[in-house]
């Protein structure tokens, strides 16, 4: 299992569609999310910020990505939700949210 912990920006003229759309979650989105084998997933807003937990438990993160990006619903939601977010400048090549380093875990 692999954690994961991300970040991005959340303007506060978006907070409040962004909240009721993932009040309401479509029922397609969490059950391709738990397909692509991640579970114990979670969004926090801060202020302008959203950090996001979430721990990967398959084997190949990179081909459940893809399979994840390749699928419609995802993607028709995913044309929902991004223009809500802002992601940050000093995220890495190719990220939307920005990949955080974990310096402390404790079971």
């Amino acid at each position: 299992m692999k954690r994961f912990g991300q970040v991005i920006q959340l303007p506060p003229e978006t907070r409040e569609k962004y909240k009721e759309y993932h009040a309401n979650p479509w029922p397609e989105i969490n059950g391709m999310i738990k397909e692509c084998h991640i579970q114990n997933y979670s969004i926090y807003l801060k202020d302008d910020y959203l950090f996001a937990y979430f721990e990967y438990v398959g084997d190949d993160f990179e081909a459940d990505m893809a399979k994840m990006a390749a699928d419609p619903k995802t993607r028709e939601w995913w044309d929902v939700v991004k223009p809500l977010q802002r992601p940050l400048k000093t995220r890495h090549t190719g990220e939307w949210w920005a990949d955080m380093e974990e310096v402390y875990h404790l079971d």
